[in-house]
């Protein structure tokens, strides 16, 4: 297989599965790194410069949780694929909160992982290829206090700057492209986060990243005028056009 221009860091502290995983990614032809807690990782972060960082979550010092959000401000554009023995949906919808793209549970197969991180790889260049939306710009949008620049990835509230993470400008761009349709969450799941529809996981997965945008974007979170509840369907994008 002729060699990927992508690039992956596998961030895993278990010497056996770090070397592995390495081995067969390198045969899969994805240049790799690999970094064994928290320091590395950032530090080849800023070297590498990976395009997916496969992400252990049971690290030693720093955790992987603290990682994933340390990614999610040093190169938001980059995808994590978190790895964790943790079977509890809580830990798995943490770390989606925080901004990870995917998870696998140990033990895993490596057909699996491999299949994963194509997945992450095709969002990707679908993104780059997709058609642009029937807007007058579709990369700067204005929703009342809300001003995105999606190109850019900078949002303002208020003319004030906004810290978002990229799956949260992600699923922003989804609502763009269907102003005042529902979305469902299972929709959701599979346009923003590529989950098949035999496959996804928790809709809360999605209701988290909704509390947090509203808490980020809404003038009042509690009575959301922006990001709409649509009881026993979705959310659904009103957009107004006035401030407040």
């Amino acid at each position: 297989m002729p060699d990927s221009p992508y690039r992956i860091l596998v961030v895993e502290d278990d010497a056996t599965i770090r070397s592995g995983l390495r081995v067969t990614l390198e045969l899969e032809g994805f240049q790799v790194q690999e970094a064994v807690d928290g320091a590395e990782a950032l530090r080849r972060l800023n070297e590498f410069s990976p395009d997916v960082v496969v992400l252990d979550l049971m690290l030693p010092g720093k955790s992987g949780f603290d990682i994933c959000r340390d990614i999610r401000t040093m190169k938001p554009d980059a995808f994590v694929l978190m790895l964790t023995a943790r079977t509890d949906e809580a830990s798995k919808v943490a770390g989606l909160t925080l901004g990870a793209d995917d998870y696998v549970t140990k033990p895993f197969s490596l057909a699996e992982l491999i299949a994963r991180i194509r997945t992450l790889l095709r969002r990707s260049s679908r993104s780059s290829r997709a058609a642009p939306v029937p807007v007058a710009n579709a990369d700067i949008q204005e929703w009342g206090r809300v001003r995105i620049d999606f190109r850019q990835m900078r949002c303002w509230v208020e003319g004030e700057l906004v810290e978002l993470s990229a799956k949260e400008f992600e699923i922003l761009r989804d609502f763009s492209m269907r102003p005042g349709e529902v979305v469902r969450r299972e929709d959701l799941l599979e346009r923003v986060w590529g989950y098949s529809p035999e496959n996804l996981p928790s809709t809360r997965t999605v209701d988290n990243f909704l509390l947090k945008l509203r808490q980020k974007l809404e003038a009042d979170p509690a009575s959301p005028r922006l990001l709409v509840s649509v009881r026993g369907a979705g959310y659904r994008l009103e957009a107004p056009t006035e401030s407040g």
